[in-house]
């Protein structure tokens, strides 16, 4: 029997199973919280209970395309993130609710991203207008 045509099954198996065991272990991580201490969680984050619960079981990475976002459209992620940390936040929130990320992931793998975010990314409003205050910074420091 030829195993090695079995391998990118075996692997794609082995990936599924790596997702569903961290998404499970994101979904356990409010269980011991008491009800008080996950509303003052969210409350600290300016987000619904249900919304804080919903955006722990997406996982840590879940904003990392993002991130690549960012880097593909020039704007300086570190320098948003101590300039407006909650601009960062929101962002972020809605990257990882986001139903797009494989559209997100070919266009950022293709180069296209910076032409088409605009037609799927819930970000694109946020998008804009630091690309449009990053422009009239660029034009205020050539006068």
């Amino acid at each position: 029997m030829d195993y090695e045509g079995l391998q990118p099954i075996l692997n794609a198996v082995a990936q599924w199973m790596n997702r569903y065991r961290c998404a499970r272990g994101f979904q356990d991580d409010f269980k011991d919280c008491t009800a008080e201490e996950v509303a003052k969680m969210a409350r600290d984050l300016k987000i619904q209970p249900t919304e804080l619960a919903a955006l722990a079981k997406k996982g840590p990475n879940s904003a990392d395309l993002l991130q690549k976002l960012l880097i593909a459209l020039g704007v300086d992620a570190k320098g948003l993130e101590h300039d407006d940390p909650l601009v960062v936040r929101d962002l972020q929130r809605l990257c990882t609710t986001c139903s797009e990320k494989r559209q997100c992931e070919r266009d950022l793998a293709m180069g296209l991203s910076t032409d088409k975010f605009r037609d799927y990314c819930p970000n694109a409003f946020t998008l804009d207008a630091l690309l449009t205050a990053k422009q009239y910074r660029r034009r205020q420091q050539r006068r």
